[in-house]
């Protein structure tokens, strides 16, 4: 499978960027306007995913930003469904609009990723059963770096419970940042909740996955532009 965006041009142009600029950081404790389901059976994934027949969601890339390594996880896991949820208005309609043009450009592909934005600090449990995704992704969260607002960090202890129900036995939290101090913070907080532990990094860096995750997105680009460092863990659900 082709996997370049720009292979060929059947006359959809893929969204800009710039046209959907806004700002690096959102309050994920402010209210913001959702539409939301009262329970996960209640979500339309008909209008998400073109083909979902009885598949159900088993990825979910928590801030997914621009998309970018959201279409790598469609690429390399052609029969999973994955789900890109962003809070940002205008970033989660670029991903949106992207995957648009994606599926018109390139005929039966990209058709099991999705974007919608919501709040996942607050509604994920809205979206997915118990035990229902494989796979989780916090690739380079705000860092919300003074201490009065380490409340809003996307992993703490609280919302760890919240991620431990809808994560199957087995499956995977995977985290990378660029911030060494916020990397600590997250492998202690996971490391220390019960339902968790970590992946040797010997065996992470073994994972399919492991050199997407750090060079796929936007955010993990434009850090190997700066020569900026990274840092990854994975973790297992218990």
């Amino acid at each position: 499978m082709d996997t370049r965006e720009d292979s060929f041009d059947q006359g959809v142009k893929l969204p800009q960027k710039r046209f959907y600029r806004q700002r690096a950081h959102s309050n994920p404790i402010a209210d913001h306007s959702f539409e939301y389901p009262a329970r996960p059976e209640l979500t339309n994934w008909n209008e998400l995913y073109p083909n979902i027949n009885d598949r159900c969601v088993e990825f979910a890339d928590i801030g997914c930003g621009y998309g970018g390594f959201l279409v790598t996880l469609g690429e390399t896991y052609p029969h999973k469904l994955a789900l890109g949820m962003e809070i940002r208005v205008k970033v989660s309609d670029y991903v949106m609009d992207r995957i648009k043009a994606l599926r018109q450009r390139h005929k039966e592909k990209y058709e099991n990723i999705a974007c919608i934005r919501t709040n996942a600090m607050k509604y994920l449990p809205n979206y997915f059963h118990k035990h229902q995704l494989e796979k989780m992704f916090f690739l380079y969260p705000d860092p919300h770096f003074k201490k009065a607002k380490h409340k809003w960090r996307i992993i703490n202890s609280t919302l760890l419970s919240e991620y431990a129900y809808v994560l199957r036995p087995g499956g995977k939290i995977y985290t990378v940042t660029d911030v060494r101090e916020l990397h600590e913070w997250m492998c202690k907080h996971i490391e220390e909740h019960p339902c968790f532990q970590r992946v040797p990094d010997d065996e992470a860096q073994q994972d399919i996955l492991a050199p997407k995750l750090l060079d796929s997105s936007e955010e993990g680009q434009k850090v190997t532009r700066m020569s900026g460092e990274k840092f990854m863990a994975i973790f297992s659900r218990v």
